[in-house]
């Protein structure tokens, strides 16, 4: 299989610039299965028969100037672009939402502007799975790829909540060392011990700082680990985080992106809603949901004033150490960077709507 790469400009010189930095750097990868990088700078030529379509972050020079306008700024482009990949990209496209910011609400976005391939819009929650395995393979003295079944839910850039309480380790030196299928509980292993106690709480809240933490190297790979399991199917038996549209699964309200355990078989994802043992309580739930019911309500227009969940204490996450017991987690503030305020309009596009976008920049997807 040979792929071709289009990143797509609209009309700025800067950028431009940057971008045909970033096609050299590509063509000199050498890739065997790469065949061509080209730089789309038309609006209406974006998307053209594309298979597969990464949503990053856009970027912007100018000021921000409140969290609802940054909520805001993400329906124009979520709009142009959905219309644009139901009108040009092939009719397999599949969709992946990355980046550092409000992945969440942009892919809930993209669905409702591109109803007709929504089930083939997903978000990346491997950069979260892949931090929280590290963390425990730091503390165990084993290699990352060793840690099994870590599930991601909620907020991927946001308030989230990651469970070990499907965790397997693999290859563990300890008393008894068996072949590579066998495996032990990570919650039995580490748990008991007061490092969790004194140190997970400092630790692991700089997994909602996804902004922060989420570099280069490990979004590439978290994308592209899941472009590989989306077409050849994730390893048989293990559990993978994804952001997908809830149907009421696991109690998670109907209508938001939330990140929940599949698995990816025959060129699609189920949700494992087989899965014992992983009901979430209803307080965890909830502190997960409402940020993400009140990203939507605004972004939309429902709602004008944003509206944090307070449950009587400072805003957290939680990350669950044992099946009944939990841990406050401090939430990073929102970045603000790269926003901008957009008049907000659910006008159908058409020609008219895209030539608005002529001569304003947009960072590649």
């Amino acid at each position: 299989m040979h792929t071709e790469i289009s990143i797509i400009l609209f009309d700025n010189e800067r950028a431009e610039e940057r971008l045909k930095t970033l096609v050299m750097e590509t063509q000199e990868l050498a890739s065997r299965v790469l065949r061509s990088v080209s730089i789309c700078t038309k609006v209406e030529e974006a998307f053209r028969q594309a298979h597969v379509v990464i949503v990053l972050d856009d970027s912007t020079d100018q000021e921000v100037f409140s969290l609802e306008d940054c909520i805001r700024s993400r329906v124009p482009l979520c709009r142009l672009y959905g219309y644009l990949i139901e009108k040009n990209a092939h009719d397999s496209v599949r969709v992946i939402v990355g980046g550092k910011t409000f992945v969440n609400l942009k892919t809930v976005l993209l669905m409702r502007y591109a109803p007709n391939i929504a089930h083939n819009i997903i978000a990346v929650a491997l950069g979260v799975e892949g931090e929280a395995k590290a963390l425990l393979a730091r503390k165990l003295k084993t290699t990352p790829a060793y840690i099994k079944d870590v599930i991601i839910w909620g907020n991927i850039s946001g308030n989230n909540y990651v469970d070990l309480r499907k965790t397997r380790v693999y290859r563990y030196e300890s008393a008894i060392w068996g072949p590579l299928p066998y495996s032990r509980p990570v919650l039995n292993l580490i748990f008991d011990s007061d490092w969790v106690k004194r140190e997970s709480v400092a630790i692991l809240k700089n997994l909602t700082a996804t902004g922060k933490q989420f570099g280069g190297i490990l979004a590439a790979h978290s994308i592209a680990t899941t472009l590989k399991y989306w077409y050849h199917g994730s390893p048989p038996g293990e559990i993978v985080s994804l952001g997908v549209l809830s149907e009421g699964q696991f109690g998670i309200p109907e209508g938001i992106v939330f990140s929940m355990p599949v698995k990816f078989e025959n060129g699609t994802w189920v949700v494992l809603t087989d899965l014992k043992d992983i009901e979430i309580s209803e307080k965890i739930m909830t502190r997960m949901t409402s940020d993400l019911i009140q990203e939507k309500l605004v972004a939309l227009g429902d709602v004008i004033n944003f509206q944090p969940y307070q449950s009587g204490r400072k805003s957290s996450m939680y990350f669950d150490i044992a099946a009944d017991e939990e841990k406050d987690l401090a939430m990073s503030d929102v970045d603000f960077l790269g926003m901008i305020p957009q008049n907000m309009s659910e006008k159908p596009l058409n020609q008219e709507s895209i030539n608005d976008f002529e001569g304003k920049t947009v960072e590649p997807s």
